[in-house]
């Protein structure tokens, strides 16, 4: 939370409380979560749950790289290291909807090479990787299952 609370002095921000409460139910789900479960939970702490209000607070945590969006499951998840401008590769278990987060360099690897050749400058990118995860690899393999 601190961290946070620093991107967004930095950055000029207001880290109100409603968006400080979005952050903290996406930091303690620890994984993807939607807009509506997010709005559950803002309902059951009394605070406002109206889908504008949400988006908006999601909007601004991705905008500060506080929280990122996974689009495969249109969910949510609180950023690994939150406040670093980078693009996150998501790990997304077809089996049990978990995600991990690492940081990928797509503008360097063999996407950056394919752009720069046709003159496309990358901004942002986001890699989405679909598979197993080691729980349900382990979970799949088990003869008893």
């Amino acid at each position: 939370m601190t961290i946070a609370e620093e991107r967004c002095n930095k950055d000029g921000a207001r880290f109100t409380d409603l968006r400080r409460k979005v952050f903290e139910i996406l930091l303690m789900q620890g994984r993807p979560m939607g807009a509506y479960a997010i709005l559950e939970q803002l309902r059951d702490a009394g605070l406002s749950s109206q889908p504008p209000v949400a988006y908006r607070a999601l909007e601004f945590l991705i905008a500060h790289d506080l929280a990122h969006k996974v689009e495969r499951l249109n969910a949510f998840v609180a950023c690994v290291n939150p406040g670093q401008t980078h693009a996150p590769a998501f790990m997304i278990c077809r089996l049990c909807d978990g995600v991990a987060e690492t940081h990928a360099e797509p503008a360097r690897g063999a996407l950056g090479a394919t752009a720069r050749a046709a003159g496309f400058q990358i901004e942002k990118t986001m890699v989405e990787a679909i598979g197993v995860c080691p729980s349900c690899v382990d979970v799949k393999e088990r003869p008893d299952q």
